[in-house]
């Protein structure tokens, strides 16, 4: 089977749908255009280093080890866009980046514990990418989630704290519900997979030449440890940072608009 490549013109040409993007912001005065433009420019910058760094990090001559810092280096990084993407939680970057330690390390975990992949460079650095990227979706939709339900049940929990309630128990609702609602897009995705869309890792290693049905196998497990580290992760935002509005002292620090 020809190897499928897409090369400098390829990309080239894909910024057609980009073009055509900043159109439509200009027709309708959306004021996107320069967003657009930065966005553009540093994915095509990001995703050249990665590939170039991915070039000697993935080298079969090359330690493991620095496959290992690699992901390490990408718990920082996704805590701290978290915590710019929702800045009224008090200590996100700290609460994400536990989440990440437990989620992905429980994945990974099962991943080459029980030997479904082998535990190597091509292998640990893609897929512990997924997970992350994945998982951080799901954190910034809790984080946000949490403190706009923290908000508009200030008066319940105030209430249930007033009555004697632990702090744990006034907000286990609350935190119960944001969950639900930051899981359930990655629930619908992997309920929806190959028969409303062909996710990445799929469409990949058909593009490859791998076996469709091989490829669907290895998308199956992939969307799972998606999923599990996902609700770990997720799971760790929203129970601790429904601490952070409530004081020693059993008292509802409610957070501002």
């Amino acid at each position: 089977m020809q190897e499928v490549t897409v090369g400098w013109w390829g990309l080239v040409a894909s910024l057609t749908m980009v073009i055509l993007t900043v159109g439509i912001s200009l027709f309708l005065k959306l004021k996107l255009e320069r967003d657009l433009t930065i966005a553009t420019g540093r994915s095509i910058g990001q995703l050249v280093i990665a590939g170039w760094a991915l070039t000697l990090v993935l080298k079969d001559e090359t330690s493991i080890v620095w496959a290992w810092l690699w992901v390490v280096a990408m718990i920082p990084f996704a805590a701290i866009s978290a915590s710019r993407r929702e800045q009224r939680l008090p200590g996100l970057v700290w609460t994400t980046a536990s989440g990440y330690l437990l989620g992905l390390g429980i994945s990974l975990s099962v991943l080459f514990a029980l030997q479904i992949l082998p535990l190597e460079s091509r292998v640990l650095v893609p897929i512990a990418g997924m997970i992350v990227g994945n998982s951080l979706r799901v954190v910034v939709v809790a984080a946000t989630r949490l403190v706009d339900a923290v908000r508009d049940s200030q008066l319940e929990i105030e209430a249930m704290l007033s009555l004697g309630f632990t702090r744990h128990k006034a907000v286990k609702r609350t935190v119960s519900e944001t969950l639900k609602l930051s899981l359930t897009p990655q629930i619908e995705t992997t309920r929806t997979v190959g028969v409303v869309f062909l996710p990445g890792i799929l469409t990949g290693l058909i593009l490859a030449g791998v076996d469709p049905l091989e490829a669907a196998l290895m998308q199956a497990v992939i969307l799972f440890l998606i999923l599990g580290s996902a609700a770990i992760t997720g799971l760790i935002v929203v129970l601790f940072g429904a601490q952070k509005f409530l004081t020693a002292d059993h008292r509802l620090e409610a957070p501002e608009l």
